[in-house]
């Protein structure tokens, strides 16, 4: 009877000591629950760290700086609204951001539809593809301001490599109508790398399975590319976008150091012309809005890019 009484309390989750298990165990679930969120935490706070110091505390001290008048040596005074008016009706400012506009427009699909092909090319184990991998993120990786040097001298109209291959005197960096193409071209070349590398991987990570079935029902090369790779690209297409589009509306590097954002004001981008009111003209204020009106633009552009590609993006291929 005392066995019989005994196994019935053990069913019913009772221990030797009349304490019930189930009942511990209830009593235990908020402290395990609170002992995990204190731990994921802590694995947190260095990257929360990061994130807040040189990300959010940036932007927010940018945001108070547009408020105010500083000339990065005198006191800094509140002056309200009058920075934004006298940026948004500047014209000057206007032209930057309109060529901003023309730069991204040129850059972001030219660049784009290069590293597409050259990531199809070098996913196919041509001869020499390992070498020409390595070459095409050669110029991602070495410093932008350095690179921009270097194609200064090669575009040089009297001694440049380029006009010696030419056989003409030809004003890349001075023509008005040559300027801002000519930059665009750099950073294109420098950038081409990046666009491959994650088209590459975006490729290499499409199942040899679906790619089979294609072929069995008949699809050729160029069917199999646009109707089955494409599609499955779409994530890595949309953050390809997003990634080159928020650099390219920030460049400066290639522009100061090609063209300073001459001639006419023909390069003269948005991050060029920020740099130029805060360290030449030393308005930390106007610079600022200029900052805010970048942010802006770079959320308003990212979430359209976000809303098109959210019902048109798959991440499962299995």
């Amino acid at each position: 009877m005392t066995g019989r009484w005994a196994r019935k309390r053990q069913r019913a989750g009772y221990e030797p000591g009349g304490q019930g298990v189930a009942s511990s165990r209830r009593r235990s679930h908020p402290g395990i629950r609170r002992r995990n969120t204190i731990t994921g935490y802590a694995l947190l706070a260095p990257s929360l760290f990061g994130v807040v110091c040189f990300m959010l505390l940036p932007v927010l001290v940018v945001v108070w700086l547009s408020f105010q008048s500083w000339d990065l040596i005198g006191p800094i005074s509140f002056v309200g609204i009058d920075n934004y008016r006298s940026v948004l009706s500047d014209g000057v400012f206007g032209n930057s951001l309109l060529v901003t506009i023309l730069f991204v427009a040129l850059v972001v699909p030219i660049q784009t539809m290069i590293g597409l092909g050259a990531a199809s090319l070098l996913t196919r184990d041509l001869p020499g593809s390992a070498w020409f991998r390595t070459i095409y993120v050669l110029p991602w990786i070495c410093a932008p301001l350095a690179l921009g040097v270097v194609w200064k001298w090669i575009l040089a109209p009297t001694n440049g490599a380029l006009n010696a291959l030419v056989g003409a005197r030809i004003e890349w960096l001075s023509d008005p109508a040559l300027a801002l193409p000519t930059v665009a071209a750099v950073v294109i070349w420098t950038n081409v790398g990046y666009v491959t590398l994650f088209f590459m991987a975006g490729l290499l990570n499409i199942p040899e399975q679906i790619l089979e079935a294609a072929r069995i029902d008949g699809a050729g090369p160029v069917a199999m590319f646009w109707q089955i790779k494409i599609p499955l690209l779409r994530p890595t297409m949309f953050f390809v976008l997003v990634t080159t589009v928020i650099s390219a509306f920030q460049v400066f590097d290639q522009v100061y150091a090609l063209t300073q954002g001459g001639p006419a004001h023909t390069t003269d981008v948005v991050a060029a012309r920020i740099y130029y009111e805060a360290f030449s003209a030393f308005d930390l204020g106007r610079a600022a809005v200029m900052a805010v009106v970048l942010l802006v633009v770079l959320v308003v552009i990212t979430l359209a890019q976000q809303l098109y590609f959210r019902r048109r993006v798959t991440y499962e291929m299995d």
